[in-house]
């Protein structure tokens, strides 16, 4: 390992690294070595030059990629490097540790520019042999006017961090703006992220996770190095300055949340999510109508169902505000509930005049396919119209189907949390697997009792849970036989013969 840099040729990256820690007094720890040869070959890699670093916090990961750079444009003098990172000053902060390599690594010293105003703080040119109109090295901050740029490296340090990615807007906004470097980076560029995870909907992510279908991977086909604090057999990987002790010491101050996602690089929920998803049971049973005796059964799978509930939380659904949502559970024989169909309803934002009416349409093939004999729509704010005109709509399809008017004036999440927390603990609510795909799981993810992001999906479905059941006795006319649901029981009409005469 201890070998001289040859300084009349280009040296590779370890040993740029090793004169460096050399010079420093330090030595090469065995993590920081896996770093180096792993940059070593994403860069000579002929396929993807792609990679995603994590290691946990205060690994030296900065250290080794400013040394990168640095060897980079000592390699390369023509490279131009973006760093791009959640703010300006984190970004700057890269950029003056690779000035400061160059300035005094005895590899790059012929690097610095003469002129001061290209050896500025965010940004630097060096002595190279084009003239290029972008600098050697500049630093951005995420969200900032790159347009027009172009770069050979781009770094994407901590671009994730608490404050942008504590909501599905924020990271939506993350990714939007990240998006952006596929048109800023060359055809042979090489692009690399560099941080750790702090959402359990992470972008730090490279393929598909069974535990998150409803996401997608942001950085899909990337390479991974991966370095947490404890291997595989619960050791250190930096034993020299993380002993068990000091180790088990950060576990307990900062919280097994946040030692986790910092130290184990686990992407975790930081809110401590009361409603967790792993308490749901997935199934993927469709509703069966069974005719018996005379009478209907509605089972899912092998399950006969007692009774069901249906709950319409509606709204316009504006750009970033509250969703149309439309839910219903089912209740079995032992008493557990199926969450069985759910459905964000969208509507053609050019629809304008008869939106209401639309959604009331999608609301009745909801009904009509659910075999539902009721539905509860929260009439506060604008849905104090929509039951009559649901009436309608319903009555235009010929289903019978109740339609009652609910108002609400409790807390919102104490009525989520009062709906789900006894079911979730007793592992007694059945979800769908399709429902998996949609927002909900993520809603339940990311519920707050503050009321923070959407929980529109969480409310449809504590509506049906805190409802009782429905089971309709209407009577009807052999001439005009409506379609209803009759599963649930009801008692129908009939002419008895008799041999006695009322006066």
């Amino acid at each position: 390992m201890k070998k001289k840099a040859d300084l009349n040729k280009k040296v590779s990256f370890f040993d740029f690294v090793y004169v460096w820690m050399h010079l420093q007094g330090l030595s090469v720890p065995k993590h920081q070595n896996k770093m180096t040869h792993w940059l070593s070959e994403l860069f000579e890699s002929k396929e993807s030059r792609q990679g995603l670093l994590m290691a946990f916090r205060n690994s030296g990961k900065s250290t080794i990629v400013g040394l990168f750079c640095a060897w980079f444009l000592y390699y390369k003098p023509e490279t131009r490097i973006l760093v791009m990172a959640a703010d300006h000053a984190l970004a700057k902060k890269m950029v003056r540790n690779v000035k400061r390599i160059i300035e005094q690594h005895p590899l790059t010293k012929g690097l610095k520019p003469q002129k001061t105003d290209q050896w500025a703080s965010g940004q630097f040119t060096i002595n190279r042999p084009q003239e290029l109109r972008d600098p050697s090295m500049l630093a951005k901050g995420l969200g900032a006017n790159i347009t027009g740029l172009r770069a050979d490296l781009i770094i994407c340090d901590d671009v994730e961090v608490p404050k942008n990615s504590d909501s599905p807007v924020k990271r939506a906004d993350i990714r939007e703006k990240l998006e952006e470097l596929d048109y800023i980076l060359t055809p042979e560029g090489m692009q690399l992220y560099i941080g750790t995870p702090h959402t359990f909907y992470t972008i730090y992510q490279v393929e598909y996770d069974s535990k998150k279908p409803e996401t997608e991977p942001f950085l899909l086909g990337f390479k991974k190095l991966e370095l947490p604090i404890l291997d595989k057999n619960g050791k250190s990987n930096w034993k020299e300055r993380f002993s068990e002790e000091k180790i088990a010491s950060i576990r307990v101050r900062s919280g097994e949340n946040k030692f986790l996602s910092q130290m184990m690089l686990t992407p975790v929920n930081f809110s401590d999510s009361i409603l967790n998803p792993e308490s749901l049971k997935a199934y993927e049973g469709e509703i069966q109508i069974i005719s018996s005796n005379g009478r209907d059964y509605l089972k899912i799978g092998e399950k006969k169902m007692l009774s069901a509930s249906c709950w319409w939380d509606p709204s316009f659904a504006a750009s970033g505000g509250d969703n149309s949502v439309i839910a219903c559970v089912f209740t079995d024989e032992d008493g557990h509930y199926w969450l069985h169909d759910l459905e964000y309803i969208k509507i053609d934002e050019h629809i304008r005049d008869n939106a209401a009416s639309e959604q009331c349409q999608k609301v009745a093939a909801f009904i009509e396919r659910n075999h539902l004999n009721a539905v509860r729509v929260e009439a506060n704010g604008i849905g104090k119209f929509l039951p009559g005109i649901l009436k309608q709509v319903l009555a235009q399809k010929n289903l019978r189907v109740a339609v009652l008017e609910m108002y609400s004036s409790s807390n919102k999440a104490e009525r989520i949390v009062s709906a789900f927390e006894v079911l979730l603990a007793e592992r007694a609510l059945n979800v769908h697997k399709k429902i998996w795909q949609t927002p909900f799981i993520e809603e339940m993810r990311e519920f707050s009792p503050e009321g923070k992001g959407h929980d529109d999906a969480l409310d449809a479905v504590a509506g049906c849970l805190n409802s009782e059941p429905v089971r309709l006795t209407v009577s009807f006319t052999k001439d005009a036989l409506p379609k209803y649901n009759k599963w649930q029981g009801r008692s129908e009409q009939f002419s008895a013969h008799t041999t006695f005469e009322l006066e």
